[in-house]
């Protein structure tokens, strides 16, 4: 009996070590191979899992930061020559937002979702790295509350912000992330209330102001200055 004992006690140790051998593993030549777990130096908290073959990333990755427990904030699922599939979380496991990388930098399409939410707030475009398209904010209802455009991460062309019953606030024009070209401000009730054109951020030729939609005053910029 005490043989029995003894060599179940030295399999399930060996075993055990069998199955310990194969976490963070190199081949001959140096290269990350199978399962690989890392913790955050002197804790029990993981900082990544997941599996190499031959040094490369592949199938699913989680990070997780120093109080996450067992909630990764960030996802990643990893297939040969094509982009990653990223999904980042809150601590409690509520979706924030996902799209695609290449290396290091987004691509594509990405959608940031509302707080505690599977409804989207924010959808964005990427071209290596930066804003590029048009980029799309959300009220919860589903209403949109913003629409603009980006060139190479820099706002260009037209922004149009409403309030969450569709009416039109303000039509902005941007040119290299500045307010340049035609602008327009409405009321509540989508009656015009300011117009006139920016040049490089600031106030340029004339403004016409209204009340109630109709005309009230102009005014002239850049304003002479008072030599007094």
């Amino acid at each position: 009996m005490r043989r029995i004992v003894v060599f179940v006690f030295i399999f399930c140790f060996s075993v055990g070590a069998l199955f310990a051998q194969q976490i963070n593993q190199k081949d001959a030549n140096g290269l990350r191979q199978g399962l690989w777990k890392k913790q955050y130096p002197d804790s029990q908290q993981l900082r990544y899992q997941g599996s190499f073959v031959d040094n490369k990333e592949v199938g699913t990755f989680s990070f997780y930061c120093e109080t996450c427990g067992e909630q990764p904030f960030c996802v990643k699922e990893f297939s040969p020559n094509a982009p990653t599939q990223v999904q980042y979380y809150t601590k409690n496991g509520d979706l924030v937002s996902k799209g695609a990388m290449r290396g290091k930098q987004r691509i594509g399409l990405w959608l940031i979702f509302h707080e505690s939410s599977q409804k989207v707030m924010t959808r964005e475009f990427y071209v290596s790295g930066k804003l590029h398209g048009e980029v799309t904010t959300y009220y919860l209802s589903g209403e949109i509350i913003e629409t603009t455009t980006y060139l190479n991460g820099l706002k260009q062309g037209k922004s149009s912000y409403y309030a969450p019953d569709g009416v039109k606030l303000k039509e902005l024009s941007y040119k290299n992330d500045l307010l340049d070209g035609p602008a327009a401000y409405y009321s509540h009730t989508g009656k015009l209330t300011m117009k006139g054109d920016y040049k490089n951020g600031m106030h340029h030729g004339v403004w016409n102001y209204y009340k109630d939609g109709r005309f009230l005053l102009s005014e002239t910029f850049p304003k002479p200055e008072n030599k007094n």
